[in-house]
């Protein structure tokens, strides 16, 4: 039988298939990311850990080396910009990467459980929560249903912003990221625990929608996301 794009069968994506589930360092993780970011962002990914072969080696068990609590914005697709493939990350998204119980349920699991060494708060420019919690700052109008609680935690972040004076959506955006990263730390001491004892490191970074590029806002340890940003690509392995 044929495997999808191979000779004989029906065009596929090129097969391409990492180490990346070997992964235990913090930064190592961070650096898979970044390069992965600078893949798409170059418009050439290699789409790895997407075909047929792994997506059967995976079914059995996990081990993604990357948390990614995300917005939930559409255009914010975390395998998509960081050019990953099945089993590499554990997504968790909420508008305006809002914590909760179960956002940190899902944190903890992933790093207690399946051994994952980072977690990535992963904002972007123009985010919609954020504006709709300015907008609430501003006319004192109350929005209807559920999405009130998105906006009392995005509310925080806007009045540390006011404090330091900052006024422009996306620098409000960054300190809600940095919050975000806070809020793990200060409301998960399982993470806290972790990021201790250095088998995991906590990164906020910010996503432009234009450009796909995303950039380090905030680090515990500080050091992590610079130690993580190496000079080209990741090598994937023999397939």
């Amino acid at each position: 039988m044929s495997l999808p794009g191979a000779s004989g069968g029906q065009p596929g994506p090129q097969r391409s298939t990492d180490q990346s589930s070997t992964i235990t360092e913090p930064a190592r993780a961070y650096a898979e990311l970044t390069a992965g970011n600078r893949r798409f962002v170059s418009g050439s990914p290699r789409h790895p850990n997407q075909d047929a072969g792994h997506r059967a080696a995976v079914a059995d068990g996990q081990h993604p080396f990357a948390v990614i609590v995300g917005c939930s914005d559409s255009r914010l697709a975390a395998e998509i910009i960081f050019d990953r493939g099945l089993g590499d990350l554990f997504v968790v998204r909420t508008a305006g990467h809002t914590t909760g119980p179960e956002v940190l349920g899902s944190v903890e699991y992933a790093v207690t459980v399946l051994g994952t060494p980072l977690v990535v708060v992963l904002g972007h420019d123009s985010c919609g929560a954020v504006q709709a919690a300015r907008e609430v700052a501003a006319t004192g109008v109350a929005p209807e249903g559920h999405l009130g609680a998105v906006v009392d935690a995005v509310l925080p972040s806007l009045r540390r912003a006011a404090a330091d004076g900052v006024e422009d959506i996306d620098g409000i955006v960054d300190i809600h990221i940095a919050q975000t990263v806070e809020a793990l730390l200060e409301q998960s001491s399982v993470l806290a625990d972790a990021v201790t004892r250095g088998r995991c490191a906590v990164v906020g970074v910010s996503y432009r929608l234009a450009a796909g590029v995303v950039r380090p806002v905030a680090a515990v340890p500080a050091d992590v996301a610079s130690l993580g940003v190496s000079d080209g690509p990741s090598t994937p392995a023999a397939a």
